[in-house]
């Protein structure tokens, strides 16, 4: 009997000792942050959309496989830029006769009520940010369905360290962002105002460099 317990507590340090080691590599510390040019981490970026239902609920879709770079200098917070790139035909939707009515082709060759069948990719480039401490205001370009408005984002950084070595070791950098805009504003306005024209915006942004 005692020869099981000594080796169940051995087993148990071994378990609490592997737990030890498999820290999570990223840091709430902003001094990890490096300088430079990063990538856009394409699966782990994400743009979760959210527009009201009728006043019943709220409904979301998500973009992902989103590329593009990051410039970022910690001395210079305010100087970062941001181009990204979302493939709007990647679009994930919680129904998919949803995803089908957002890519359906319009009426006797007439405008699609959404994106239509060969939606061009949705891109996003900074113009101006405003840092203070781990949090920016972002204002950049949007240009969605053909049409470029300006949005404004509110970002707050996440996390920044390197990977393990067995991930390839790059140095990581994570924010997350929240922002609205008006679906009317870029021709995709159907049903507004019962399904809400606002459509909030949550990102999580990836990035390696």
């Amino acid at each position: 009997m005692r020869s099981i317990m000594t080796a169940a507590a051995l087993a148990l340090a071994a378990a609490s000792a592997t737990t030890v080691a498999q820290t999570a590599p990223g840091t709430r510390n902003v001094a990890a942050v490096a300088g430079g040019t990063y990538t856009a981490d394409p699966a782990h970026t994400q743009v979760t959309w959210t527009v009201d239902h009728m006043g019943f609920t709220p409904l979301s879709g998500m973009f992902g496989d989103i590329s593009g770079t990051l410039m970022l200098d910690p001395k210079n917070p305010g100087g970062a830029k941001v181009d990204l790139t979302i493939p709007v035909s990647k679009l994930v939707n919680p129904a998919a006769g949803l995803t089908q009515h957002m890519f359906r082709a319009g009426k006797d060759g007439g405008k699609p009520d959404f994106f239509g069948p060969n939606p061009a990719d949705a891109k996003f480039v900074s113009t101006a940010v405003r840092a203070s401490g781990e949090s920016a205001t972002i204002t950049g370009n949007l240009t969605l369905n053909g049409v470029t408005k300006p949005v404004t984002l509110q970002a707050k950084f996440y996390g920044a360290g390197k990977a393990p070595a067995m991930m390839g070791g790059k140095e990581n950098v994570g924010f997350t962002a929240t922002g609205t805009l008006k679906r009317s504003d870029f021709g995709l306005g159907l049903a507004a105002p019962i399904v809400s024209d606002e459509v909030k915006l949550t990102i999580n942004a990836a990035f390696q460099k």
